[in-house]
C-alpha cells in the first residue's frame, strides 16, 4: 500500500481526531463536539467542513490557491476569538501528529511512517498559509475597528442603551452642580 492510498483509506480516522482535538481547544468543545446543527453551531459546523476540506485538498495534492478557502474557513473562526497566533494555527500542524498516530495504530500502515516526509511538508505549507490568512483576518478586524471608533458606531455597539448613559451623565453632572 503506498502513502496516498493509506491516506485515504484511513480519511474518516484522522479526520475524527483531528476534528476532535482541534474543537477540544475551544472553552465551549462539549457543545461544539455534540451539536450537529449548522445554524446552532456554527463554530463546529465550519471548523468540520474546513478541515475536512483542507485534506482532502492535501490527498489530492493541491496547492495553497486551492486550500485556502478551506483554510479560511477555519483561521477566520479563530482569528476572532482569544487565540494566540500559535494557538490559531496550531490545529493544522496537529494534522501530523494525528497521522502519525493512527498509521502507528495500524499494522499495514507503520512501514509507511517514514515516507511521510512530503505529506508533512505540505501540512507545513497549509500552516504557514494558515498564518498569513490568520494575519489577514487580524488586520481587517483591526480596520473595522479604527472605522467604529473615527465615525463614532461603537458607542451604539460597546455601551450600553444610549438612553441610560444620558440620564447617567445628567446624574454626575447634577451631582456636580
Amino acid at each position: 500500500m503506498d502513502l496516498t492510498e493509506a491516506l485515504k483509506q484511513k480519511r474518516d480516522k484522522i479526520l475524527s481526531v483531528w476534528i476532535e482535538r482541534t474543537l477540544d481547544s475551544y472553552t465551549s468543545s462539549v457543545f461544539f463536539k455534540q451539536s450537529k446543527d449548522r445554524f446552532a453551531n456554527p463554530v463546529g459546523a465550519n471548523i468540520t467542513e474546513g478541515l475536512t476540506g483542507l485534506y482532502n485538498c492535501l490527498l489530492q495534492g493541491l496547492g495553497p490557491q486551492e486550500y485556502a478557502n478551506a483554510l479560511d474557513q477555519v483561521i477566520r473562526i479563530r482569528a476572532v476569538q482569544e487565540f494566540s497566533p500559535a494557538q490559531a494555527v496550531a490545529p493544522i500542524l496537529e494534522l501530523k501528529w494525528v497521522v502519525k498516530q493512527v498509521f502507528s495504530a495500524d499494522k499495514q500502515c507503520r512501514d509507511l511512517l517514514p515516507k511521510l516526509d512530503s505529506f508533512d511538508c505540505d501540512v507545513d505549507r497549509a500552516a504557514l498559509t494558515a498564518f498569513d490568512l490568520y494575519v489577514e483576518s487580524k488586520e481587517r478586524l483591526h480596520r473595522a475597528r479604527i472605522r467604529e471608533l473615527k465615525s463614532g458606531s461603537y458607542i451604539l455597539t460597546d455601551s450600553g442603551c444610549a438612553s441610560a448613559l444620558i440620564k447617567q451623565n445628567l446624574k454626575d453632572i447634577s451631582r456636580i452642580s
